[in-house]
């Protein structure tokens, strides 16, 4: 059985790198085309700087392609320009505006042309959507509006990760042991803040680092590779829970985390070891973290990427907080909690197996429609 499963997960992964490999070829050709949308109006100063400045990057750069609407004297081109700018959540302000990517630019000067280029530059090496499609879609399009319920997904698996609870257990199972319940709360407040800072960081660090390499679409089949992988192997710890490896901490990194969790006397404390403790919830958390991450660098500006993953790592540490809380006004006590913990053990695995296998499936279905 072993064998045929080992078997079973490498020609899976096979077909998997085979399918998103042969369907990056077929797109690659189109990779350098990037389609801008321009609204202008005839005799304005700032729109024919701004048709200049596009008739030499055109020039320099091929697979650009500029739409150019003007709106002062055309009443359809005015609606189409209502039509972009709502399925962008953006209102009308006047004129250049142009559209580029999930970006809108308004107005012309040399700092916006040096943004212009930026982004031309940007969607040169990761694929934009084309800024009218926007509007067959509907606000944001297929793949903006997939995005926050994958993001509130992918964070509710971390959220119920066995292994993120046991590591709060033990926590206020240590500080209850001075019998001082106000200091339990503080403490596993801080502890839940301390992870949120974290993981939030890290998630900002890596999604930078992605952006600057320009692999944002490599990394985007990768991620939609492992996330299946992460699904399958949590799928595997409710069939076989133990056997190979177990979707957690580490067993031997248990002991040492342990300790460091017990030596915990104060708030600060709490604060601190909630830094080093997120190192340790890596391997069991990180799965999710970084399929979200993969998503996010190819269809998310840096501003809607910062806002999502506040949201991911909220919802990662709310059911600490609520567990902080439940303890602390006596709903339950820490032993109840673990003993729940343990009890459903497997079922977590398997929501979180299903809810990650969906998502990286998704993320192939939208690769191969081109939504990507």
């Amino acid at each position: 059985m072993n064998k045929k499963l080992v078997l079973m997960f490498g020609v899976f992964l096979v077909l998997s790198l085979v399918l998103v490999s042969a369907q990056d070829s077929a797109i690659n050709k189109d990779s350098n085309e990037v389609k801008v949308v321009m609204f202008y109006g005839q005799g304005c100063p700032h729109c024919a700087a701004l048709q200049s400045l596009f008739e030499r990057l055109e020039r320099d750069n091929n697979g650009l392609e500029v739409a150019e609407y003007e709106v002062y004297f055309n009443e359809s081109n005015r609606e189409l320009l209502n039509k972009v700018a709502s399925a962008y959540g953006h209102e009308v302000e006047g004129v250049p505006t142009i559209f580029i990517g999930d970006e809108v630019i308004v107005g012309y000067n040399n700092e916006i042309a040096e943004d212009i280029v930026s982004e031309i530059n940007q969607c040169k090496s990761s694929k934009c959507v084309d800024p009218l499609e926007k509007i067959k879609n509907g606000d944001g399009g297929i793949v903006k509006k997939l995005t926050i319920p994958a993001v509130i997904s992918a964070a509710a698996v971390d959220a119920i990760n066995p292994c993120a609870f046991a590591v709060l257990i033990i926590l206020l199972t240590t500080i209850l042991a001075t019998k001082k319940r106000k200091r339990a709360l503080l403490s596993g407040l801080a502890f839940s803040l301390s992870i949120f800072i974290s993981y939030f960081l890290m998630g900002i660090g890596l999604y930078s680092a992605i952006q600057a390499s320009g692999l944002t679409r490599s990394f985007y089949i990768f991620v939609a590779v492992l996330a299946i992988l992460v699904g399958l192997f949590n799928l595997k710890d409710y069939f076989w829970y133990g056997k190979w490896f177990v979707m957690e901490v580490p067993l031997r990194w248990r002991p040492r985390m342990k300790m460091l969790i017990k030596g915990v006397t104060s708030v600060p404390g709490a604060f601190l070891v909630g830094f080093l403790v997120s190192l340790f919830l890596l391997p069991c958390t990180s799965g999710p973290y970084i399929v979200i991450l993969g998503l996010l660098s190819n269809v998310a500006t840096q501003n809607y990427a910062t806002f999502l993953l506040i949201i991911y790592n909220f919802i990662f540490i709310l059911p600490m907080i609520i567990i902080t809380l439940a303890v602390y006004f006596g709903f339950t006590t820490t032993e109840k909690a673990e003993e729940w913990r343990k009890r459903k053990l497997k079922v977590l695995h398997l929501i979180a197996g299903l809810i990650i296998l969906i998502l990286g499936i998704g993320m192939i279905v939208a690769l191969i429609f081109g939504w990507i």
